[in-house]
C-alpha cells in the first residue's frame, strides 16, 4: 500500500465504569479498565442497539444488570459490519460454548515488531469468509483487562439484523470466550493462524480447552511471553471444532514466540531478533529457504529486516495491506506500550478506526 492516504477515525463511546462481580479472586495489581479514545465526536447507536434489556422473552431468564449494561454498550462502527461492545463484570472462561459453524480453513498473517523498544507493535490480518466482526473490551474481576476481535458468526450472528434480536444479543454475552486475536492491559498480544497439520499434546491430568478459548486464558492470565507459554502448558488444546492452528505471542518487553504442536508435543520457537512473523506453514518443520518461498512471509521478513524490526503504527498497517489476500476481513495493529488499537475492515485501508486500551 506504501504511503497511500489514510483517514484515521477516532470513535468516542461512553464507557461505563466496569463493576466487579462474580467470584474468582482479586484482579492482578495495576489492572486498568478498558476505554475508547476520547478526542472525537460521539457515535450514536443503531436502531435497536444500545438500549437496556431488563425484560426477557417468554421462557428466558431476565438479564442481570451487568448483562443489560454490556448489551447497552453495543455500537455499530462501520458497514463491514464492525461492532464494538464493552463487557461488564466477569464470566466463566471455561464455560462450554459450541460454535455454530466449523471452518475449512483460515488464512492469516501476523508479525511482532519490537525494534523500537519504546513502541513495540503486533500486527495481524484475519483472512476468512466475510462475516460481521466485533471488537470486544473486557475487564474481568479476576484477570487483566483486554481488547479482542471476535468473528461473531461463530455465535450465530451473520447480519446486522441478528444484533437486534433477543437471541442474537444474548449470544453476544458469550463473545469473551471466542477471541480470534487480542491484547491485554499488560501489552501481551496473541493471535492464531492455520497450519496444514497439528497434533496437540494430550495429558489426562490436564483440562481440555478449545483452540480459541486458550487465547482467552492467555489474555486474562498472562503478562509476558513466558507466562503465555505456561498457560498453554497447563491445558490440552482441542482442534476438533477448528482447523489445526499455531499461535504467536508478543509482550511489551520485546519478546515473542510461536507455539506449535507436532507429534503430540508442544514446540516453542522464540523470536531471536527484533521481529518475528508467522503465516500458514509450520515454522518448526520448515527451513528458512522454504519460509521465504511463501510470498506473505517473505514480504514481512524483508520489510522488517530492512527496518531493524521498527514499524510505526502507520507502517505496520501498510505492511498488513501489503500481505492482504482477497478474503482479508480485518487488519489490526496493537500498540503494546501505547495501548493504541488501529483497525481496518474489508481491506479499506484508507479508513482506520482507532481505539485505546489503557496500560495496566
Amino acid at each position: 500500500m506504501g504511503n497511500a492516504s489514510r483517514t484515521t477515525v477516532t470513535l468516542v463511546l461512553a464507557v461505563a465504569a466496569l463493576a466487579a462481580c462474580g467470584t474468582g479472586g482479586a484482579p492482578p495489581a495495576g489492572r486498568s479498565a478498558p476505554s475508547l479514545a476520547a478526542d472525537g465526536g460521539a457515535l450514536s447507536p443503531s436502531p435497536g442497539v444500545g438500549r437496556s434489556m431488563n425484560g426477557a422473552s417468554p421462557g428466558r431468564e431476565a438479564l442481570s444488570r451487568e448483562q443489560a449494561a454490556t448489551l447497552a454498550s453495543l455500537r455499530k462502527v462501520d458497514d463491514h459490519p464492525l461492532w464494538t461492545m464493552t463487557f461488564q463484570g466477569g464470566y466463566d472462561r471455561l464455560a462450554t460454548v459450541t460454535p455454530t459453524l466449523t471452518p475449512d480453513t483460515f488464512g492469516c498473517s501476523l508479525f511482532a515488531a519490537h525494534g523500537d523498544p519504546a513502541a513495540p507493535v503486533f500486527g495481524r490480518n484475519f483472512d476468512f469468509d466475510h462475516q460481521p466482526a466485533l471488537l470486544l473490551f473486557t475487564s474481568p474481576p479476576d484477570g487483566y483487562a483486554s481488547v479482542s476481535m471476535v468473528d461473531v458468526s461463530y455465535l450465530g450472528l451473520r447480519s446486522d439484523a441478528d444484533f437486534t434480536t433477543d437471541a442474537g444479543r444474548r449470544a453476544l454475552l458469550r463473545a469473551p470466550l471466542l477471541p480470534f486475536d487480542g491484547m491485554n492491559a499488560k501489552g501481551l498480544a496473541v493471535g492464531m493462524a492455520t497450519v496444514p497439520e497439528a497434533k496437540p499434546t494430550f495429558d489426562g491430568k490436564r483440562r481440555t480447552v478449545g483452540s480459541l478459548r486458550v487465547q482467552r486464558l492467555v489474555l486474562d492470565q498472562a503478562a509476558t511471553v513466558d507466562e503465555a507459554i505456561a498457560v498453554f502448558s497447563r491445558y490440552n488444546v482441542d482442534f476438533s471444532d477448528s482447523p489445526p492452528l499455531h499461535y504467536m505471542f508478543a509482550d511489551a518487553q520485546g519478546r515473542s514466540a510461536v507455539v506449535e504442536f507436532s507429534g503430540g508435543e508442544m514446540v516453542v520457537r522464540r523470536g531471536e531478533g527484533p521481529w518475528q512473523a508467522m503465516t500458514n506453514f509450520t515454522l518448526a518443520t520448515s527451513t528458512e529457504e522454504s519460509r521465504r518461498a511463501d510470498q506473505r512471509y517473505r514480504t514481512l521478513s524483508e520489510a522488517l529486516e530492512s527496518s531493524g524490526g521498527k514499524a510505526s503504527d502507520d507502517r505496520a498497517m501498510d505492511l498488513l495491506a501489503d500481505v492482504r489476500q482477497g478474503h482479508t476481513q480485518w487488519s489490526i495493529v496493537y500498540g503494546q506500550k501505547s495501548g493504541e488499537v488501529r483497525l481496518a475492515t474489508g481491506q479499506r485501508y484508507g479508513t482506520v478506526h482507532r481505539f485505546h486500551l489503557p496500560a495496566g
